[in-house]
């Protein structure tokens, strides 16, 4: 698709793509650019692994809380989407297969990141969502087919997180388990939005299997 954020750059760190084993696919949250999440990247960065980042138009990939109805949040959503894809197309075309691929995303960008892992079932090299979950208004497990073929996955949340509703972080789990994901969910008191030590050393440890695997 032609959709707003098709004319933003994706940005790129780490090791080159041509020399890379495997790929980390960053998306930012609402508000945030690929260069804010590329620190993240860099954190946890090993020799081998390529960093793509892209860039949300207006540095927000659609309006409104990903709690409301679908199409309230169009055509930002699915061009997001479509946003990541162009990113894991990009690695595949340097040689690095889809398995090899993870898509991680912080807030608006692990909404996305986990709608289109989701989505567009199939294996990747890990998917990670912190301080996020499935778009809509309502979420039904019912919907979604297809596998993920053993995916590993991480979904980090507060318990009171102002913006991801705890329940909107299990239903997201049970959708990804359903496609037979290997998910690791942890709910956090207390915490607040943002990301903790013990997530970044949970992801490090899923880095280094996918890049070493």
């Amino acid at each position: 698709m032609d959709g707003p954020h098709q004319a933003r750059p994706l940005e790129t760190a780490g090791t080159a793509l041509d020399d890379a084993e495997a790929a980390l696919v960053l998306v930012h949250g609402r508000g945030a650019t690929a260069q804010s999440i590329l620190q993240m990247g860099r954190q946890l960065h090993e020799d081998g692994l390529a960093l793509l980042a892209p860039q949300a138009d207006r540095n927000t990939w659609y309006p409104n809380s990903f709690l409301q109805p679908v199409e309230s949040n169009e055509p930002g959503r699915s061009s997001g989407l479509q946003a990541i894809e162009d990113a894991v197309e990009r690695a595949n075309n340097h040689g690095i297969p889809t398995e090899r691929v993870m898509v991680l995303g912080f807030s608006q960008g692990a909404c996305l990141g986990t709608e289109f892992v989701a989505r567009n079932p199939r294996r990747y090299g890990g998917v990670v969502a912190f301080s996020g979950g499935l778009i809509g208004e309502t979420v039904d497990p019912d919907e979604f087919e297809g596998s993920l073929e053993g995916t590993p996955a991480f979904l980090g949340c507060s318990d009171v997180d102002p913006h991801i509703p705890e329940k909107r972080v299990h239903v997201t789990t049970e959708v990804l388990e359903r496609l037979d994901a290997d998910v690791e969910e942890r709910i956090y008191e207390g915490m607040g939005h943002g990301v903790n030590d013990d997530e970044i050393e949970y992801v490090s440890g899923m880095v280094t299997d996918l890049v070493q695997g």
